[in-house]
C-alpha cells in the first residue's frame, strides 16, 4: 500500500478510535468496540474518500460518511461469521465464539443503527444515497442467501458464483465509490462509472480472496488457509476444477468432497494437488485480471485529470497484488 493510501487508512483508523456507539450494557456495545478494533484493510472507507478526491479536495468533511461504509461492513461481517460458524476473524475470536450468537446478532443489528447515523449527516442529495444504499444492503443480503443457497445444490455455474459474488462483496465496494462521488456532487455519469469501476474490482477482489484461501501463507492471512476446502464452499476455484476434471480428477475430488470423517490438513493437501494438476490457481489469476481491466476500462471514461486518478489505480494494483 502506498504512503498517501496509508495515510488515509491512518485517518479512518483514528476517527474509528474515538467513534461512541453506546455505553450500557456492555455486553451490547464491547462486542462492537471488539471487532473494530480487530483491523482490517479499511478498503470500502478508503475508496469513498478516493471517489471524493477525484472531485474535490476537503475529504476531512465525509469522514464520518466513508466511515459509515465500514462500520456497516463490519456488521456483516459478524452475521456471516454466525452463519458460517467460523471461529476467527483476522487472526482472532469471532464475536459469537467470545461472547454468543444472541449476543452477536444484538450488536450487529446495532451497528447497522450507527452506520445510518453516519450517513444522515451528509450535505448531499441524502434521499439518493441512502436509496443507493438501502439497495446496496439489500443486495449483500441476497448474496449471502445465495451463497447459503449454494451449500445445497449439486452444482454451481460460473455465472451463478460471479453474480453472486458481485452481489455479496463487489456492490458494497461499488457503492462506496458511488458514494464518495456523490458526496463531491459528481455528474450521474461520473458516479455510476466508479460504481461500475468499484464491482468490477470488487469480483476481483473476491476472486483473489478465493485463491489465497487456498494458497496464502498462514501467517499473513489471518483466516484459516484451506477453510473453504475443508467446509466444501463452492468457489470459483471448486467449481472450475469441477468442471474441467479429468476422470481420474474426477473421482479423487468428489471422493474428498463426499468424506465425513477426514484429516483437514490432508484434505486441503489433495484437494491443492488436484487444483495444481488441472491449472486452476492459472485460471483463476487469468478471471481475477479480465475484471480488474474492465474496471480500469470503466475508470477511464471519467473525465478528470490522469494524475487524480493514480491513486485509485494503485489501489486496484494493490488489491490485485496483495497477499493477505
Amino acid at each position: 500500500m502506498t504512503n498517501n493510501l496509508q495515510e488515509l487508512v491512518n485517518q479512518i483508523n483514528k476517527r474509528l478510535e474515538e467513534l461512541e456507539y453506546g455505553t450500557d450494557p456492555n455486553e451490547l456495545y464491547d462486542p462492537i468496540r471488539y471487532i473494530m478494533s480487530l483491523g482490517g484493510k479499511r478498503l470500502r472507507p478508503v475508496l469513498v474518500l478516493l471517489a471524493y478526491r477525484l472531485f474535490k479536495e476537503d475529504h476531512d468533511r465525509i469522514i464520518d460518511q466513508a466511515i459509515a461504509v465500514e462500520v456497516f461492513h463490519n456488521f456483516t461481517l459478524m452475521h456471516d461469521d454466525i452463519m458460517d460458524e467460523a471461529p476467527l476473524r483476522r487472526g482472532k475470536q469471532t464475536v459469537h465464539e467470545k461472547w454468543n450468537e444472541s449476543t452477536a446478532i444484538l450488536s450487529g443489528d446495532v451497528m447497522m443503527v450507527k452506520a445510518y447515523d453516519l450517513i444522515i449527516e451528509a450535505e448531499a442529495n441524502l434521499k439518493q444515497i441512502v436509496k443507493d444504499f438501502n439497495h446496496c444492503a439489500a443486495g449483500v443480503c441476497e448474496g449471502q442467501q445465495m451463497d447459503m443457497n449454494f451449500e445445497d445444490l449439486p452444482t454451481v455455474s460460473e455465472a451463478q458464483y460471479i453474480n453472486m459474488i458481485r452481489l455479496k462483496t463487489a456492490v458494497l465496494l461499488g457503492f462506496s465509490l458511488k458514494l464518495g462521488a456523490m458526496l463531491a456532487n459528481a455528474t450521474e455519469s461520473e458516479a455510476n462509472a466508479l460504481y461500475e469501476f468499484g464491482v468490477d474490482i470488487g469480483i476481483g477482489f473476491q476472486l483473489k480472496d478465493d485463491l489465497l484461501d487456498v494458497y496464502a501463507d498462514q501467517a499473513k492471512f489471518g483466516k484459516q488457509v484451506g477453510g473453504d476446502i475443508i467446509s466444501n464452499k463452492k468457489t470459483f476455484l471448486l467449481l472450475k476444477a469441477l468442471e474441467l476434471a479429468n476422470d481420474n480428477q474426477s473421482t479423487r475430488l468428489n471422493d474428498w468432497l463426499h468424506q465425513s470423517d477426514f484429516d483437514p490438513q490432508e484434505k486441503v493437501e489433495a484437494v491443492k494437488n488436484i487444483y495444481n494438476e488441472i491449472g486452476i490457481h492459472e485460471l483463476t489469476m487469468a478471471k481475477m485480471n479480465d475484471y480488474f481491466q474492465k474496471g480500469f476500462e470503466a475508470l477511464a471514461e471519467i473525465e478528470v485529470a490522469e494524475e487524480k486518478k493514480k491513486p485509485l489505480i494503485d489501489f486496484a494494483d494493490y488489491l490485485i497484488n496483495r497477499d493477505k
